[in-house]
């Protein structure tokens, strides 16, 4: 068994990155958000004039104006404050 099977499942990760970016793009656009990128992903947008990056598989971000973190959930979190 392979450890890093989970991260190679090609399929699951194609599966699910256009859900996750949708709910992704939902959820920051309700927050009035402006999404800079015109792809699925990295989802791009700026904050406090900085740009911050989304990746909706893996639920990365980072940013100059962030706590780089994981999870869409701890992103909104830090952009409602």
């Amino acid at each position: 068994m392979d450890i890093l099977m989970g991260r190679l499942d090609k399929q699951l990760e194609q599966e699910l990155t256009p859900k996750r970016a949708q709910y992704a793009r939902e959820q920051l656009q309700a927050l009035g958000i402006q999404i800079t990128s015109t792809q699925d992903t990295p989802i791009v947008f700026q904050w406090k004039q900085s740009t911050v990056t989304f990746y909706p598989y893996s639920g990365w971000h980072t940013g100059k104006t962030i706590k780089d973190g994981r999870g869409i959930h701890k992103l909104l979190k830090q952009l409602k404050k």
